[in-house]
């Protein structure tokens, strides 16, 4: 039987060839392998001259098999890992991004000073960026809204398996679903809109399309930014004076997005980069 070395340079050619999935950059793949044989033998850390028995192998080759048609590792196992913590995703919900960890980062930057903190992340999904928030600040009331019941369900799960207590989610649009004495008092609203434009939405690879929920992907506008434009005017009634609203986007979307923010009435509007390129935080000040 092969070492676990042997299976994962055997996965990543596999992966390597495969035109269903994206290859933002190297390594990218054998990260993927690694993350499937991670699940695979029940450990995070293994030598690479692990022999695996058959049924190692056997269950491996067909994770590997299916992510190379398409299917994101989170939906294999179950879970993805966001700022340390270990977030349960299945069908139905967006799967966590790498680039969202620097949103939640700014977030807890700007509430950390304050005594009182409290944030809202809308479009949640299964709560990461407020899942992330309420573990950093414990004594921040952070809540989390989505349009859709499979996401809110799975990130109420997510917090009761976190034991974050101070983490609240709703059903419902934007802000509509929020109690009436938040207005006025937010700190910070995070999003990560579903910015993509209605005709480009068949220039996703397949991984993307034919795999996470239409709607997390498109608000079906044209310029991919009509359910920002909401965002942005109504968030002034929920922030308080000097709160922020942190939009994250793509990098070809981050000037366009800025200027929404800007006619909107925001001040100290600017585009941040992190530490993963394929994203940008616009931020601006209520």
């Amino acid at each position: 039987m092969p070492t676990a070395k042997v299976a994962l340079r055997d996965a990543e050619d596999l992966l390597k060839g495969s035109d269903a999935i994206e290859h933002p950059h190297a390594g990218k793949e054998l990260a993927d392998a690694e993350e499937l044989l991670s699940f695979v033998l029940g450990l995070e850390e293994w030598d690479e001259d692990l022999t695996l028995t058959h049924q190692e192998l056997w269950s491996f080759k067909r994770l590997v098999a299916r992510r190379a048609r398409g299917a994101p590792p989170a939906y294999l196992t179950g879970r993805t890992t966001f700022r340390r913590l270990v977030i349960h995703v299945g069908p139905g919900a967006f799967v966590p991004r790498e680039s969202s960890e620097f949103m939640a980062h700014q977030a807890v930057v700007r509430l950390r000073s304050r005594k009182h903190p409290v944030h809202l992340d809308l479009a949640t999904g299964v709560g990461p960026v407020a899942l992330a928030v309420a573990s950093a600040i414990p004594r921040a009331s952070v809540f989390g809204v989505d349009l859709y019941a499979s996401p809110v369900r799975q990130a109420k799960d997510n917090a009761r398996r976190l034991a974050l207590p101070n983490a609240t989610f709703f059903r419902g649009d934007l802000f509509r679903p929020l109690p009436a004495d938040l207005r006025g008092s937010i700190d910070v609203v995070t999003v990560h809109p579903p910015y993509v434009g209605k005709r480009e939405m068949r220039d996703l690879p397949d991984e993307i399309v034919r795999f996470e929920p239409e709607e997390s992907l498109t608000d079906y506008s044209r310029d991919g930014l009509g359910l920002l434009g909401r965002v942005v005017e109504e968030a002034p009634r929920w922030l308080r004076p000097g709160g922020w609203l942190l939009v994250e986007v793509s990098p070809d979307r981050s000037r366009s997005v800025a200027t929404v923010l800007r006619r909107g009435g925001f001040d100290d509007v600017r585009s941040t980069k992190g530490p993963v390129p394929v994203s940008r935080v616009v931020l601006g000040r209520a």
